[in-house]
């Protein structure tokens, strides 16, 4: 069982110029997550037009944090995020999602549970993808698939952001990525490695209608294939835990 906390779960939620979208997912989270929650703001410049929105904002049942992002893009802003939580539980939502807010409860009773990683499945039953361009869609599917029926790894949606940490993988697993999401597939790959607990729930995701997209599919390919690659090698060359490289105490 997670200890008690001030509060149980640090949601994470990177900004950039999220003006028209935030309020909205705010209210879903304060609507939907009945876990004691605080919100991290994760953001580059003070010029963000997301920062005026959520100062006039008054949550009524958590708290919200300013983390200014001290590395550079939706990278540096999760990995100052991770940084600055001290919850048992941190969650990384996107700053568009006004929907996925009645699934936290659940992803966070499965650390209870014992799982050290929770994925947000587009690709299991309940869950859908509608609305993505295409590149995006079929290497997000291919991938998940392959690693899935191939490598073995027990989740069905190996590349979406969303997804809920216990504190040992924070304070565990060094991250070597540094570019976009693919810090996700890495820490996905490297609880494979350590045969830590790791389950999924189904999720939703729409192409966002408001604001602009940060997702850079073909500049982050390369960095997504190492981590591919390091699950199948994990899974067939059957590589110790050792390998994985650890942070420092």
């Amino acid at each position: 069982m997670i200890s008690s906390h001030a509060h149980d779960l640090d949601i994470i939620i990177p900004v950039y110029n999220e003006g028209e979208n935030i309020i909205a997912v705010l209210d879903s989270l304060s609507k939907s997550v009945k876990t004691p929650f605080q919100v991290m703001i994760c953001y580059d410049h003070e010029e963000d037009n997301t920062l005026p929105v959520v100062k006039a904002y008054q949550p009524l049942n958590f708290q919200i944090d300013w983390v200014k992002n001290q590395g550079r893009g939706v990278h540096g802003a999760v990995m100052t995020g991770f940084r600055q939580s001290r919850a048992p539980a941190v969650l990384v939502l996107p700053a568009d999602d006004t929907y996925n807010a009645p699934r936290i409860d659940q992803m966070y009773e499965k650390l209870n549970q014992g799982f050290d990683l929770v994925v947000a499945s587009r690709f299991r039953k309940g869950g859908c993808m509608k609305g993505c361009r295409w590149p995006k869609s079929f290497l997000a599917r291919a991938a998940s698939w392959s690693l899935h029926q191939l490598a073995k790894i027990p989740i069905t949606d190996v590349t979406n952001g969303f997804r809920l940490f216990s504190r040992r993988v924070i304070n565990t697993i060094l991250i070597e990525s540094e570019e976009g999401f693919t810090y996700s597939l890495e820490l996905l790959a490297k609880c494979h490695r350590l045969g830590w607990k790791m389950d999924e729930v189904p999720a939703l995701w729409f192409e966002r209608h408001k604001g602009k997209s940060r997702f850079r599919t073909f500049r982050w390919l390369p960095h997504y294939l190492r981590w591919y690659f390091y699950s199948f090698a994990t899974t067939y060359l059957r590589r110790p835990p050792s390998t994985v490289k650890r942070k420092m105490p």
